[in-house]
């Protein structure tokens, strides 16, 4: 075998995990794959998919091309259109939609019949559009308020359940001279995350989910509820300072260092964190609490993908690498904590005993009960996903403009919905 990558992760050496047609089939030709798992450990957890899976095809080569993860999100439909790769990473639901209806990727509907996919049939739906699938998942993560526990002791601050609860443990937090929240908001998404769980909390899921689709108007009162909640914090000096000129791992060291005690992200950020020399004594987790009593719990857990590209040339290895990512036994590796770090989404895959990962499959699984969403940049369409950041971005940084942010954010509406 000719591959591009011969590193393995020692957590993915047991190829004998496998059974079925991906360990049994004979493949060959080449395989190329392109994947946005640029950072460190999901680079680490792509090579190592990649070495274990050419050690069971040796007369199979596979090309693996690793682009910026920002980067990818402008460069997919080009690699896509011109001299494709076989498989690619993306996300599930509405992010697949332009690629689906270009006709970029491959209608996979047969495989999922065949039985390739046992123990995914939870998340069919997030794979399906015009019932038909294109893609599968492997991992899937919670969003929620990662904070230093130790500065909570402290303190004497306490877990809040509700926003009021909140915004009284930020303004101790204030007073003791720190920010209440870290931010890096110059990719603009993490902004996006803010503004979901006020919204979901303010309005509950199936309003946002509806302001998502394009049925809300954006200047609607119950949108400016979401944002006046939204300027309690702002207003109370809650967000580290400049924020806009930090990606989010840029930010990460205002948690470390102690200057910031909180972060609304993903379970992502805690590899990162721990690395920093925050041991899980200094750090824990609670779910962003309540704004509006009785409306039901709605969560952000983006679910990351492989799709098969339309344009494929070696389609039998391609279903193959499928089948080997969607295997409980593999998606019970790459996200345990020594790898992605987050949640399989394989029915029969066992999550891994580690704090944080327990404590999302909890909360996603018996407190969510409103739904789960995919996350702003991937419900909204993708135009006014882009533009909404940008008037959440402007909103954080400059509140007064609200008016004029929500009359563009409108305009666009009508004009992409239509």
């Amino acid at each position: 075998m000719r591959s591009i990558l011969k590193t393995p992760l020692a957590v993915l050496a047991a190829t004998t995990m496998l059974g079925g047609a991906a360990a049994a089939q004979e493949l060959s030709g080449t395989l190329r794959i392109a994947s946005d798992m640029s950072n460190p450990a999901p680079r680490a957890v792509i090579e190592g998919l990649v070495a274990d899976f050419g050690e069971m095809h040796p007369d199979l080569e596979i090309e693996l091309t690793v682009v910026d993860r920002e980067a990818w999100k402008t460069q997919i439909r080009n690699s896509l259109s011109a001299d494709p790769p076989d498989v690619i990473n993306w996300y599930a639901a509405n992010r697949m939609t332009p690629y689906v209806e270009a006709g970029l990727f491959m209608d996979i509907s047969d495989w999922w019949e065949a039985g390739d996919y046992e123990g995914l049939e939870s998340v069919r739906g997030a794979m399906t559009l015009n019932d038909a699938q294109w893609g599968i998942p492997y991992t899937y993560y919670q969003w929620g308020i990662y904070y230093r526990e130790d500065i909570f002791n402290e303190l004497g601050l306490e877990e809040p359940a509700t926003f009021e609860e909140e915004i009284a443990n930020c303004q101790v937090i204030v007073d003791s001279g720190r920010a209440c929240y870290a931010i890096g908001s110059r990719f603009l998404w993490t902004a996006g995350g803010w503004f979901d769980y006020l919204n979901m909390r303010t309005n509950g899921f199936d309003f946002h989910m509806a302001l998502a689709r394009g049925e809300v108007e954006w200047t609607d009162e119950r949108v400016r509820e979401t944002f006046a909640n939204w300027r309690r914090l702002i207003d109370m000096g809650a967000y580290v300072e400049d924020h806009q000129n930090y990606s989010w791992q840029e930010a990460l060291p205002f948690v470390v260092n102690g200057e910031a005690t909180a972060y609304l992200i993903g379970n992502f950020a805690v590899p990162h964190l721990r690395e920093a020399g925050l041991g899980d004594d200094q750090i824990d987790f609670y779910q962003f609490p309540v704004i509006t009593e009785g409306l039901p719990m709605g969560e952000d857990a983006p679910t990351d993908t492989f799709h098969v590209a339309a344009g494929a040339q070696n389609v039998e290895a391609a279903r193959a690498f499928l089948a080997y990512v969607a295997s409980p036994e593999v998606q019970t590796e790459i996200n345990g904590p020594d790898a992605l770090g987050q949640l399989p989404v394989n029915a029969n895959s066992e999550v891994a005993d580690d704090e944080f990962l327990q404590q999302g499959f909890t909360m996603l699984s018996q407190n969510a009960e409103g739904g789960i969403a995919q996350f702003f940049d991937r419900d909204f369409p993708a135009e006014m996903a882009a533009i909404g950041m940008e008037g959440l971005q402007e909103f954080m940084v400059f509140p007064d403009n609200l008016d004029d942010i929500l009359g563009r954010l409108e305009a666009a509406r009508q004009r992409i919905y239509e």
